[in-house]
């Protein structure tokens, strides 16, 4: 019997002092990281009287999720497990590029999916790409998205959609940290969030301007 205790205290000790080890010792923190940057000014643009509801985007499966993906050689895909996202990319494209575009001031009103307004157009689209691209001398941040303009009004299926375009920017970070791909990310964000802004105009005055009056 008391080989037995001697057994148990030789190896049951150990095990405990290193369990108390690892309580004691602190976990690292997660850094939460978001996108930032003034909306895009447009000008010498006269305003329509449409009121467009936005969807919320959805981002691809190897997308979909806070944790920042970054690329280091082809048909390959890791994550980092203490640098992430705020949330979801389909949800920070979905609020910077309704910010943007009701900032603009070129439309009546732009509606978030929970609004119980009327509108007459649909904005949704996917986000296909959101990460970070790890090269040799420098980093860049991926971004890619698709959109369709929709119009609810239209019953025939081919009419309603108006037109569906992807969006593909790459943009340089200025240090390999996850700082700087934030920043990079808010660049590529605000280019192509101005491109969809201006598509999306263009497209609806030319639906105006069509109408037999």
């Amino acid at each position: 019997m008391k080989w037995c205790k001697k057994i148990f205290f030789l190896v049951g000790f150990p095990m405990l002092f290193v369990g108390c080890m690892n309580l004691n010792q602190p976990m690292k923190k997660i850094e939460y990281y978001t996108l930032e940057y003034t909306p895009p000014t447009i000008t010498d643009l006269k305003p329509l009287s449409h009121v467009i509801r936005f969807e919320h985007f959805t981002a691809s499966p190897t997308y979909n999720t806070s944790r920042i993906i970054y690329k280091n050689r082809s048909f390959k895909r890791d994550s980092y497990i203490y640098y992430r996202w705020r949330t979801n990319p389909g949800a920070l494209v979905t609020h910077f590029l309704s910010r943007d575009i009701r900032h603009s001031g070129l439309f009546k009103a732009i509606l978030s999916p929970d609004s119980q307004f009327v509108s007459s157009y649909i904005l949704e689209g996917t986000v296909d790409e959101f990460l970070e691209w790890d090269m040799e001398e420098t980093w860049k941040a991926i971004l890619s998205l698709s959109i369709i303009l929709i119009d609810k009004n239209k019953m025939d299926v081919g009419e309603k959609i108006l037109f569906q375009k992807t969006y593909r920017k790459e943009s340089l970070c200025k240090r390999k940290t996850p700082r700087s791909l934030a920043e990079a990310m808010s660049c590529a964000m605000s280019e192509i969030s101005k491109q969809i802004i201006k598509d999306v105009y263009y497209c609806l005055k030319d639906r105006d301007q069509a109408k037999p009056f």
